[in-house]
């Protein structure tokens, strides 16, 4: 009796070994968007940061600590992106599958052809990244990317769901790929029309559409808006007709909303981020949707 009872729970240890998850940590919420879109059925996806968090600057819980230190695989944005929390927390969940470098440790950049490289550092010039600007997800494109790369990494860790893992990136691509060619008819009849922003997330955005975004209400990245420099941006929207400020969750909205009055510009909120933006499904593709459907409307009718 002993002896069957044995085998029936090394049956069962067995068979939930066999079906068991990839336990994964992404870091931001886009991530953990295009991670759940990969892996299916077969990852279980916990997100740091909150989607309404400004990535740079995360608030890292002791709940992290225990959450990484059962997890199988970490992905990061890199490029810096994290560069002022995540680190402590890799060495203090001491998890050796997700120390830099190990096979449970993915930086979503691989790959991705990152703008913005400084040729030289001068913080001065505010917060730049010496990797270049780490917000790469605002462009549709890289998402695929990031979404093949990420099946391949899967692969590597389960190879038993390879195939599902592959299958699910080539439907997510191939979405991607539906749903780009939509959207450039959407904004294509606004091609060279500039954008203000708040802060410089949205570079891969606008130059994917063939909109600048070039304008920002801080006059350095990661400074906050002075009234002089605020003047100089009013002064540009109302010369050049911008019509277009976006502006994050995590920022200061009266600061856009001021600019908005001032030149009859429309503030959009937006977000790098699914799940940030009230009413707006938490999936990449949903919230690039809204993205442009808001910014067409915003250009539409000034």
């Amino acid at each position: 009796m002993i002896i069957r009872t044995f085998s029936l729970l090394l049956t069962l240890a067995c068979t939930l070994a066999v079906h068991a998850k990839l336990n994964v940590i992404a870091t931001t919420a886009d991530l953990g968007a295009i991670a759940r879109e990969v892996g299916g059925e077969d990852v279980k996806v916990t997100v740091l940061a909150r989607p309404t968090e400004d990535p740079h600057f995360v608030d890292a819980k002791p709940s992290f600590l225990v959450q990484m230190s059962r997890a199988d695989l970490l992905i990061e944005g890199g490029a810096e992106l994290e560069a002022a929390w995540l680190a402590p927390l890799v060495d203090g969940s001491r998890n050796p599958k997700l120390q830099r470098g190990a096979p449970g440790h993915f930086a979503a950049n691989q790959g991705v052809q990152i703008l913005e490289v400084p040729s030289t550092l001068d913080r001065s010039q505010g917060d730049i990244h010496a990797a270049g600007n780490p917000h790469y997800l605002t462009d549709p494109v890289n998402a695929r990317i990031v979404a093949e790369n990420l099946a391949a990494k899967f692969c590597t860790l389960d190879p038993k769901s390879c195939d599902k893992f592959k299958r699910n990136a080539a439907a997510f691509g191939g979405r991607i790929d539906a749903k780009l060619a939509e959207w450039e008819k959407t904004l294509a009849p606004f091609k060279g029309q500039h954008i203000v922003a708040y802060h410089n997330s949205w570079p891969y955005f606008g130059k994917r559409f063939d909109l600048p975004v070039d304008q920002f209400l801080e006059p350095k990245p990661g400074i906050p808006p002075t009234p002089a420099h605020l003047e100089d941006v009013i002064g540009i929207v109302k010369k050049d007709k911008i019509r277009a400020i976006f502006c994050e969750p995590f920022l200061n909205h009266k600061t856009a909303d001021r600019v908005a009055e001032e030149t009859g510009a429309k503030v959009i909120e937006v977000s790098q981020f699914p799940g940030a933006l009230k009413g707006v499904k938490d999936d990449y593709i949903s919230l690039l949707d809204y993205i442009v459907s808001s910014l067409a409307n915003a250009l539409a009718n000034p």
